[in-house]
């Protein structure tokens, strides 16, 4: 657990498919380093799969001082006391999501593909909006789109924005150029053959040595 949070754009790791071996890797990832929360995907798994996986990632993330983000199922997401929701859907969709759960864990947005997206999201007032798409972070480099959107939101929106990186780790100097707050890994870190807890203290190390200082507030 880090003493104080860095003030520069931080990680948010996506939790990879079940799989063998995954919860250690995640592991592994929340022990290297400042990690500021864990998205938690459904990955197509059914209802009560997704509910056990996600309770489990919960207290594994939490143990670590790392909040836990639960995509797509609000219900899911308090059942198993998570800290927050992530909602992939309509503005109504989103400002249900706020109205019901807001008052105890944040709430989250992502699926905006253009400034006018992103602006009627906004008006519900999410906790933060997240630009890119969970797995499809397959290039080396984040997609251009992604980088435009993080950019100007960070400039004219106060609502914190999470820009999603590329496979490549060193992307992650790239999303913190835009001024985002918050940078999203996931190929970067758990694709077969990286060593997650070594991807993480490379990112780390690259935002201290590279990300710029965020104002205050």
């Amino acid at each position: 657990m880090q003493e104080q949070a860095p003030n520069r754009c931080r990680i948010v790791l996506i939790a990879p498919p079940p799989g063998d071996g995954d919860g250690a890797r995640i592991e592994a990832a929340l022990s290297a380093g400042d990690v500021a929360s864990l998205i938690v995907p459904a990955h197509d798994g059914d209802e009560a799969a997704f509910q056990a996986r996600a309770e489990r990632l919960a207290r594994l993330a939490q143990g670590h001082g790392v909040a836990c983000v639960v995509a797509g199922e609000p219900r899911i997401a308090a059942r198993v006391g998570a800290d927050g929701i992530h909602i992939e859907g309509s503005k109504a969709e989103l400002a249900e999501a706020v109205r019901k759960y807001q008052n105890r864990m944040m709430v989250g947005c992502g699926g905006a593909k253009n400034r006018d997206d992103a602006l009627e999201l906004g008006e519900t007032q999410p906790d933060y909006i997240f630009f890119g798409r969970f797995g499809y972070d397959v290039k080396p480099a984040p997609h251009p789109r992604n980088l435009a959107l993080g950019a100007w939101w960070s400039q004219m929106i106060e609502i914190p924005c999470i820009v999603m990186a590329g496979a490549d780790i060193a992307s992650v100097r790239t999303v913190a150029e835009t001024g985002a707050e918050f940078v999203a890994l996931g190929a970067a870190v758990f694709d077969a053959g990286a060593d997650p807890a070594q991807m993480v203290a490379e990112a780390n190390r690259l935002l201290d040595a590279h990300a710029p200082l965020l104002e205050d507030g």
